[in-house]
C-alpha cells in the first residue's frame, strides 16, 4: 500500500502548493518595487514642473515689472503676483522674498533721475528795449542748479528718457497683453492634458511591468499548457469542454492572456481558438435544447404573452440550427486538423435534439390555443386556429420528420 509520500496525487498537490508560494512570493516582491518606482516617477514630474513654473512666471514678471515710468507699476505688480500665486505657490515664495539692499538700490538709482530743467520763457520787454534803441539788459542769472541727489552722484553720465523709446517698449507690453491672455487658457489645457498623460503613461507602465512579470515567471506553466494543447486528443465534444474549462482556468492567473501569450511563439494559438470555438458552440445549443426541453406554459399568463414567449423561443432555436448548416462544412474541416470531434454538428447530433424539442413547443402551443378555443367568440376562434396552423407550419418547416405529431395537433384544431 502506498504511503501519503509515494502517492502521485499528493506529490502533484504539494508540487502545485510549492508553485503557488512562489508565485505569491514574487508577486508580492516585484508589487512592492512598483510601488517604489512609481512615487519616484510622480517625485520627479512635480519637481519638474514646478521647475518650468518659476521659470515661466519670473520671465512673466520681469516684463511686468521693469518699466520705464513708475505709472500702474504698484498694480501691475499686484496683478501678477496674484496670477502667480493661484498657478503656482512655490513661485509666489520666490516672489515674496525681499530683494537686497544692492538690487534695491540699483532700482532707484534707474527710475529717479531728475528731470531737466524747463526752458526759459522769452522776456517781452528786452525785444521792446531792442526795436527803441535802448541798450538791452540781460537776462537775470539763472538759478543755481539743484544739488546733484545722492542717488546719481557716483554716476558721470546721466541717463535721459527718449519717447521714442518708451513709444516703442509700450507697444510691445499691449502685444504681450494679448499674448499672455491667450496663453493663459491654453496654459490650463496644457496642464490638464500634461495630468491625464501623466496618468496614461504610470498606468501603461504598471500594465507592462505587469505583462514582463508574467512573461518571467509563468514560463514553465505556459510551456506545460503547451504541450497539453498540442498532445490533446479527444473521443466526444464533452471532452473538449473539460479541457477548454480547466485551460481556461490556468491561464485566469495572467494579467493578460495575449499579450502574455504572444512572447511564446510554440503556443498553438490556433488550435486552442478552435478547441474554444467548438466548446461555446456545443454549450450554447445544449443550453438552448434544455430551455425548450423543460419549457412549461403557465395557465395563469395571459394568452398573447404566453405565445410570444412560444414564438421566440422558436425564433432562438431556428436561427440556431441555421448558423449551424450554415457554418458546419467549413467549421468541421478546420476541427478535423486538430482533431477535434465534429459529430455533433451533423443532422443525427444536436440538431436532431433541437429538431425534437421544436415539436415539444408546438405542443404546448396547441394545448394552449385548445384551450382558450371554447371561451372565446366564433370570430376569435378563426383567428386563434389560423395562428395555432401557422406555427404548425413553421415548426413543420423545421422538423418535417415529425411531421405525424403536428398533424396530430392540427386535428385537433379543426375537430
Amino acid at each position: 500500500m502506498l504511503s501519503d509520500e509515494d502517492d502521485p496525487d499528493f506529490i502533484a498537490i504539494k508540487e502545485k502548493l510549492k508553485t503557488s508560494l512562489q508565485r505569491l512570493f514574487y508577486l508580492e516582491k516585484e508589487n512592492e518595487q512598483l510601488k517604489e518606482e512609481v512615487a519616484q516617477l510622480k517625485a520627479k514630474v512635480r519637481s519638474n514642473k514646478i521647475a518650468q513654473n518659476i521659470g515661466k512666471h519670473s520671465v512673466l514678471l520681469r516684463k511686468k515689472l521693469i518699466t520705464g515710468n513708475n505709472i500702474g507699476t504698484d498694480y501691475q505688480k499686484q496683478i501678477v503676483e496674484s496670477q502667480i500665486s493661484e498657478d503656482c505657490p512655490a513661485v509666489e515664495k520666490l516672489i515674496c522674498r525681499p530683494d537686497p539692499p544692492e538690487t534695491t538700490q540699483k532700482m532707484e538709482e534707474q527710475t529717479l533721475v531728475p528731470k531737466p530743467p524747463p526752458r526759459p520763457i522769452p522776456d517781452l520787454s528786452v525785444k521792446e528795449n531792442e526795436r527803441n534803441g535802448r541798450p538791452a539788459i540781460g537776462p537775470p542769472p539763472p538759478p543755481p542748479p539743484p544739488p546733484p541727489s545722492k542717488f546719481s552722484a557716483g554716476s558721470a553720465n546721466v541717463v535721459r528718457r527718449v519717447p521714442g523709446v518708451m513709444e516703442f517698449y509700450h507697444s510691445l507690453t499691449r502685444k504681450d497683453s494679448r499674448i499672455d491672455s491667450n496663453t493663459s487658457i491654453a496654459g490650463v489645457q496644457i496642464a490638464a492634458n500634461a495630468r491625464n498623460m501623466i496618468g496614461e503613461i504610470e498606468n501603461r507602465s504598471r500594465y507592462l511591468m505587469a505583462i514582463k512579470s508574467d512573461v518571467e515567471t509563468q514560463g514553465d506553466l505556459i510551456r506545460f499548457l503547451t504541450k497539453e494543447v498540442v498532445n490533446a486528443t479527444f473521443k466526444d465534444i464533452a471532452d473538449v469542454e473539460a479541457l477548454v474549462k480547466w485551460l481556461d482556468r490556468e491561464l485566469s492567473y495572467l494579467v493578460d492572456e495575449r499579450a502574455v501569450l504572444k512572447h511564446f511563439p510554440e503556443w498553438p494559438e490556433q488550435k486552442a481558438d478552435a478547441m474554444r470555438e467548438a466548446a461555446f458552440s456545443y454549450r450554447d445549443l445544449f443550453n438552448l435544447k434544455s430551455e425548450v426541453a423543460s419549457f412549461k406554459d403557465n395557465p395563469k399568463e395571459p394568452l398573447s404573452l404566453a405565445l410570444k414567449r412560444m414564438q421566440a423561443l422558436q425564433d432562438r432555436l431556428e436561427r440556431s440550427v441555421h448558423n449551424i448548416q450554415r457554418t458546419r462544412d467549413s467549421v468541421s474541416k478546420r476541427y478535423r486538423g486538430f482533431q477535434i470531434p465534429c459529430e455533433w454538428m451533423l443532422e443525427t447530433g444536436m440538431i436532431s435534439q433541437l429538431k425534437l424539442s421544436s415539436v415539444r413547443l408546438v405542443k404546448e402551443y396547441m394545448r394552449r390555443v385548445t384551450s382558450e378555443l371554447h371561451a372565446k367568440e366564433p370570430t376569435q376562434r378563426e383567428d386563434l386556429i389560423l395562428q395555432g396552423a401557422r406555427f404548425a407550419f413553421r415548426v413543420h418547416q423545421v422538423s418535417f420528420f415529425h411531421v405525424l405529431h403536428i398533424l396530430f395537433y392540427c386535428s385537433l384544431l379543426i375537430c
